[in-house]
């Protein structure tokens, strides 16, 4: 089996799982999401595999991290988690990517992320239900933080904060690579 059909297998698994512990029919899991219904099917019976923005909506709509979706272990007192088993959620032949390194309910879902942005490259992010926070430290490189619109500059060494239930996105116009660690904290659902 590869890492994707691994991949496929366990979102199917834990989506049924997360819908079913809410008690979510695919109707209301669908307009909680914005996902809709067929393809809700669809990933549950691992006939797709859907985009990172899917996976998102639909662990924002759960209430859960990606990381719940995406493992299936019952997670022991403190989970080492090694490169090779970190899940690589975007990438482009130019090497950007994203790693979701590892995650956590706590109590609702926190997730530690790496990114690597070549320059010219970026990606953009709906917005994530209220209360949903983000921190990021950029290491190398500047990256160009857009919040609703507005564009930040976040150079090398520094580090931003804020609440990402508006649309956003990260982007590297400079010549050289960007280096950044994010923690996302999504609100419990009520």
């Amino acid at each position: 089996m590869t890492d994707l059909d691994h991949l496929t297998q366990s979102l199917a698994r834990n989506l049924k799982r997360w819908r079913g512990e809410r008690g979510f029919t695919l109707d209301a899991l669908a307009a909680r999401s914005g996902v809709s219904r067929g393809m809700i099917i669809q990933i549950e019976q691992a006939r797709t595999n859907p985009s990172v923005g899917t996976t998102v909506k639909l662990a924002d709509a759960l209430g859960v991290s990606l990381t719940a979706l995406l493992d299936y272990d019952q997670e022991p007192r403190v989970r080492v988690v090694k490169p090779e088993e970190a899940v690589r959620m975007w990438s482009t032949e130019a090497g950007s990517a994203t790693v979701l390194l590892a995650g956590a309910q706590a109590p609702g879902p926190l997730e530690l992320w790496g990114w690597t942005l070549t320059p010219g490259e970026g990606s953009a992010s709906d917005a994530h239900p209220a209360g949903t926070h983000e921190l990021l430290h950029v290491r190398e490189g500047e990256l160009t933080l857009v919040l609703d619109g507005e564009e930040y500059r976040v150079p090398a060494g520094s580090s931003a904060a804020f609440e990402a239930n508006v649309p956003h996105g990260y982007r590297n116009d400079g010549t050289e690579t960007v280096e950044m660690s994010m923690v996302v904290s999504v609100p419990p659902v009520r």
